[in-house]
């Protein structure tokens, strides 16, 4: 059973969500509020739930805003009409992204993206341990687009976008690489080798004068300060 709160300025969206919940034997909603301010209000009294169901467009408290100033917030759903604060979103860790209008199916298929990391007695994480699903939203022109990231060969940063390269593709996205590296953090096979370059490691075919050679015909520099970490992370992969 997980703990939920909804936090939406629209009384119609919150008694939808509040519908879902009701139809979702394994939530339990503790608080369902109408604005920012008083969402900030509850968390500071102390209240925890395990996942938040949050929109972003509220007066006084924006729900990102919100997020930015919760020391320890939950696991966040966002609920909202906005596409484009998608990225602004993921870089702050939420779980899942909702563009509403959606059905119940997408509601369900976020809640059970919560449901591994709220486990009551989960098993102790090995240091190569990679998440199950690989997949994260990333923003490309108008178009939000999963990629899995298993199958990311590198990112590279290009002034105030990264360039995203699998085998097959290369997406342009407005990011940093900062940015992006945080929410890689879950996926140890990824490391900052350069300060322009980020490497997953598990498609590296060798390593020659501090250059790694991909699947591909790919080639990654090592960066002389980034090289102690870098071959130390490779004995823990």
């Amino acid at each position: 059973m997980l703990t939920c709160a909804i936090i939406d300025d629209d009384e119609i969206n919150r008694l939808t969500l509040e519908h879902y919940v009701e139809l979702s034997p394994n939530l339990k909603l503790v608080a369902s509020l109408a604005d920012g301010i008083a969402g900030l209000t509850f968390f500071r009294e102390g209240n925890r739930v395990d996942v938040l169901f949050l929109d972003i467009e509220m007066p006084h408290l924006s729900g990102l805003e919100l997020l930015r100033v919760l020391t320890d917030p939950p696991e966040v759903i966002i609920t909202t009409a906005r596409q484009d604060f998608a990225v602004d979103a993921f870089e702050l860790r939420v779980t899942d992204y909702l563009v509403k209008p959606f059905d119940f199916a997408r509601f369900t298929q976020a809640v059970q993206r919560v449901q591994p990391r709220q486990s009551s007695a989960p098993p102790a994480p090995s240091p190569t341990d990679a998440p199950a699903n690989a997949d994260l939203f990333v923003k490309v022109n108008s178009r939000m687009v999963r990629i899995n990231f298993d199958e990311v060969l590198y990112v590279e940063a290009l002034s105030d976008y990264v360039n995203i390269v699998t085998a097959k593709h290369k997406y342009i996205v407005y990011t940093t690489l900062k940015a992006l590296e945080n929410r890689l953090a879950v996926f140890p096979n990824f490391v900052r080798v350069h300060r322009s370059y980020l490497l997953n490691c598990q498609h590296i075919e060798s390593i020659e004068d501090n250059t790694a050679n991909l699947r591909g015909g790919h080639f990654v520099p090592i960066g002389k300060s980034y090289q102690e970490g870098f071959y130390k992370s490779l004995q823990r992969i």
